[in-house]
């Protein structure tokens, strides 16, 4: 299973990738058990403070692992409550900003777990697709979560229902990723764009995180009392002091605080 998924760390940035290059890094059930390993080690380390993921080869993610053999009813929901969800929940909960550089296919499952990363960077010649009405079946790893949210509700049925392959220019405009870069500069913008994250102050990282996760289902007047209470507690870190000096002093901050 470890040969799955490489990691790799750069001062304080974890990098994961998704290593099955042959067959465009399908999400196979260990696949995604070393993914689950992975942001769980992530979570308990404090030296960690933002990750990268990516996959090796030409693609990022196909999706799914079609590779078994079907002959009849599949129980897939039992898959997706023991590997699926918890990756996702746990990405969209982790304290720590995650980048995710898009190298060449995001597809299906592999398209969704790029989305439910914080920051979503793509190469030139990535190309995205929802891809479920392919084989039959409706989004999953928070696809119709994410996908209404991020492009809109009549972007998110013609991409889920017409199963379209769109390009990371056309993924861009809708608003799916942050930004293209060429392809051969894709793991060099994401790494710094990751360690420009690792330097930011921790706490204040932590808090957005929850707070965007919040906004979904709040009200206005809860979100509002959220944001009070936020900055009730950050007001109070040393990075918060350290940011002001800073600032009063005109020169760079330098942040120290752990995610919490």
């Amino acid at each position: 299973m470890d040969d799955l998924l490489l990691t790799a760390s750069e001062g304080a940035v974890r990098t994961l990738i998704l290593n099955r290059p042959s067959r465009l890094n399908p999400l196979s059930i260990e696949m995604m058990a070393a993914l689950n390993a992975a942001f769980q080690d992530i979570e308990q380390d404090d030296s960690v403070r933002a990750v990268l993921l990516t996959g090796a080869g030409p693609g990022f993610s196909a999706g799914a692992d079609l590779g078994m053999q079907v002959s009849g009813p599949l129980d897939l929901g039992n898959i997706i409550d023991a590997y699926y969800n918890p990756l996702v929940r746990r990405m969209r909960a982790l304290p720590k900003p995650i980048v995710c550089a898009v190298n060449g296919v995001a597809a299906g499952a592999g398209m969704n777990l790029a989305l439910a990363a914080d920051i979503v960077v793509a190469g030139r010649d990535a190309s995205f697709a929802v891809a479920f009405i392919r084989i039959g079946l409706s989004p999953d790893a928070g696809g119709t979560y994410f996908l209404p949210r991020l492009a809109g509700d009549a972007r998110a049925r013609a991409l889920a229902m017409l199963g379209e392959t769109i390009s990371a220019e056309t993924a861009e405009a809708y608003g799916l990723i942050w930004k293209i870069f060429d392809a051969e500069m894709l793991m060099t913008e994401a790494l710094t764009i990751a360690t420009n994250l690792a330097a930011k102050p921790a706490q204040a990282i932590a808090a957005m995180k929850a707070a965007f996760n919040a906004s979904a289902s709040n009200t206005l007047d809860q979100q509002l009392d959220l944001e009070r209470d936020i900055q009730r507690r950050l007001g109070k870190t040393a990075d918060f002091f350290e940011g002001v000096a800073a600032f009063m002093e005109k020169r760079p901050a330098v942040f120290g605080g752990k995610p919490g």
